[in-house]
């Protein structure tokens, strides 16, 4: 039997706890410790979990084989860079950071320092997910919802970084082809970046993706609907359930989705440590990130730049 995996998490706020839950029940790792500026969500991992908490994100580093970076986005980099000196593979919260440069310079570290970097776009791991890219072929137009009421926590990004970049993700994912354009609008209610944002992307296939992310509904949703020849997909994330319209004919069938059920981050954290031990390449690794990311970015300009004019 292979020696457990020696993991940490850096930043134990509302999702980070959930890592370190994991991590600490997950067969093959164990948690060794937190780094956390809070004193009471640091307290409280602690003592629920009976791990360390360090003084510093290097003593984090020196002290694990891998580590989860669930910090506020915009500290994605800085931390990123400072475990990867220090030998670590990581696990960094989606979107990777907050600009190419620092994405660029986080995946050039890491390879240097002969490290892994895993990004978590988290729904790549869902088992809703894995039913689309069995039946996902030839797509020829998506459309994807996400919704969440609105709360503080994510705002140092906008709607875009913070919701939208998931979808972008799976978009990417499913369709497969380069992307020839890209149409946005976003709108701010709440913070001082988009809250709303509607992106159309064209693919080079023809294939069009229509996204809207919403941080101020009343409601949440996490809803695809996919349509290629043979018929067309509706799937829920969040519930992991939904439906498969086929041709029959003249006729259309309707068929319920086999969605098997799993907690979407404990399947991410399952991926990445076999990763880590089988050195190989994450669904979602560092380049992927950094491809997701330059889209994410391309569409937060486009809105921002259409307030100014």
């Amino acid at each position: 039997m292979e020696p457990s995996l020696k993991c940490g998490v850096a930043g134990v706020g509302y999702l980070g706890k959930h890592h370190a839950r994991l991590y600490h029940s997950l067969e093959g790792a164990t948690l060794v410790g937190i780094f956390e500026p809070s004193d009471d969500a640091a307290n409280a991992v602690c003592a629920e979990y009976g791990c360390t908490r360090f003084s510093s994100i290097e003593e984090l580093g020196i002290a694990c084989d891998a580590v989860s970076v669930v910090c506020p986005t915009d500290r994605h980099a800085e931390v990123s860079l400072t475990l990867v000196e220090q030998g670590c593979h990581l696990l960094v919260e989606k979107p990777l950071c907050v600009s190419s440069v620092e994405a660029e310079s986080i995946l050039t570290q890491a390879k240097a320092a002969n490290v892994m970097v895993q990004v978590g776009h988290i729904e790549h791991y869902n088992p809703v997910m894995t039913f689309l890219e069995k039946e996902v072929d030839h797509p020829k137009y998506l459309t994807v919802e996400r919704l969440a009421p609105f709360q503080p926590r994510g705002t140092e990004v906008g709607v875009v970084l913070d919701l939208m970049i998931h979808d972008i993700g799976i978009a990417m994912a499913l369709v497969d082809s380069s992307i020839e354009r890209i149409d946005s609008i976003g709108v701010r209610v709440l913070s001082p970046t988009e809250d709303i944002a509607n992106a159309r992307i064209k693919f080079a296939n023809g294939c069009v993706a229509n996204l809207s992310a919403s941080r101020v509904s009343e409601k949440k949703a996490r809803e695809i609907r996919v349509f290629q020849d043979s018929g067309y997909l509706s799937l829920d994330f969040m519930n992991q359930k939904g439906h498969l319209i086929k041709k029959s004919g003249p006729s259309l069938e309707r068929h319920e989705v086999p969605v098997e059920q799993g907690e979407p981050l404990a399947l991410e954290l399952e991926s990445f440590l076999s990763c880590v031990r089988e050195t190989k390449t994450p669904k979602t690794d560092g380049s992927f990130g950094k491809s997701a990311l330059e889209v994410a970015l391309t569409i937060t300009r486009q809105i921002q730049s259409s307030w100014i004019s």
